[in-house]
């Protein structure tokens, strides 16, 4: 969190340079940049969460996951195209002993408008699709564990291994851009944000995704947040 307050700082400091124009100045190219992201996730897995608070041995799992995107945002005549690929993780407990952790991947391809008549500011209302892999991994304490047992009974070496579960949820998105322009329009430093939901309850399955019977069913319900750099490897006119 303390990161991503400081990277927020810095988008506000570096606003002012980039921002400076005329309000009457028009957009007179197309745009297309190359970027990367940094920020976080907000997410709670609420059946899932319920099932394992049943069993104390294991911690449960953290709302909030830092994130990165890698991606490009293309901009023409006011029509904003975004695509990005995600990767957010997230752990809570002792990483040596009790713990647990949140993994994702995925990919989200969004369409908007650039409602400011502005040649260096962007602010875009935007919609879109993706799909998320979702994985949370349960680490039990095994502190107690004698080492010379684990390499000697093939049952203990497993017996310590991490509970697994994965899920995969098809999903709807809605966000907001917010974008400052370099003098040159050679590099965007900025905000994106929104909100992702799933449209149906998926249930968790093993590791493999294989089928559990009786298995909790959640969905999608995730607010991001990211700071955005790009830079325009090509100006298309």
């Amino acid at each position: 969190m303390k990161s991503l307050v400081g990277l927020l700082l810095l988008v506000g400091f570096g606003i002012p340079g980039f921002a400076q124009t005329s309000p009457h100045s028009q957009k007179k190219y197309d745009h297309y940049w190359s970027t990367f992201g940094v920020g976080m996730h907000f997410q709670s897995f609420d059946e899932l969460d319920k099932r394992v608070a049943a069993f104390p041995r294991y911690k449960d799992l953290r709302n909030q996951a830092g994130s990165l995107q890698i991606g490009w945002i293309k901009e023409k005549r006011r029509v904003v195209s975004v695509f990005n690929v995600l990767a957010a993780s997230s752990m809570s407990g002792d990483r040596h002993r009790r713990s647990s952790t949140a993994r994702s991947i995925g990919v989200g391809a969004d369409i908007g408008y650039d409602v400011i008549k502005n040649e260096r500011i962007m602010l875009y209302p935007m919609v879109g699709l993706g799909y998320d892999w979702d994985q949370a991994r349960y680490y039990t304490d095994n502190s107690r564990v004698n080492f010379d047992e684990v390499l000697s009974q093939p049952s203990t070496a497993n017996a310590i291994e991490p509970v697994v579960f994965s899920n995969g949820f098809f999903h709807y998105r809605a966000g907001v851009g917010l974008l400052f322009l370099s003098p040159k329009g050679d590099g965007i430093i900025g905000v994106q944000g929104g909100y992702a939901g799933s449209f149906e309850a998926r249930p968790w399955r093993s590791k493999a995704g294989q089928d559990l019977a009786n298995a909790p069913e959640d969905r999608l319900k995730r607010f991001y947040v990211s700071v955005v750099f790009g830079m325009r490897p090509m100006r298309m006119h």
